[in-house]
């Protein structure tokens, strides 16, 4: 199963609707949103997090569409991977977010994701 990492910057209802997901306890999600995991502090900046999820082996997922493309690119160029980016569009329903989340997690090869932007539905 594929694991997940937040961004902080994430909203809000996007976390709660996950957590309500995994209390339900079919399909558990293996997500942490950063400032969780002790040494990736909030406020963590773009080329930490994703060094972090190269290490760790997490998707990040995240909002941000103006400055992850440009630190993946210098990470990528430097010889280095990551398990993935899923991009959250403006507007994204939530529980077709955690259905895609779910799908990528179980139904899906880590080298579909490896060292590529994809956008969420």
């Amino acid at each position: 199963m594929l694991a997940f990492l937040l961004d902080e910057n994430v909203p809000a209802r996007i976390l709660r609707a996950l957590q309500r997901h995994n209390k339900r306890g079919v399909d558990p999600l293996d997500v942490l949103r950063v400032g969780e995991p002790g040494d990736l502090p909030l406020s963590s900046d773009d080329a930490t997090i994703l060094a972090w999820v190269e290490r760790e082996k997490r998707l990040l997922v995240t909002e941000d569409k103006h400055t992850i493309p440009r630190h993946l690119d210098r990470h990528l160029q430097r010889g280095h991977h990551v398990p993935g980016v899923l991009m959250i569009r403006p507007g994204t329903n939530v529980p077709v977010l955690v259905e895609f989340l779910v799908l990528v997690a179980y139904a899906s090869q880590p080298n579909e994701w490896q060292d590529r932007i994809a956008y969420i539905p």
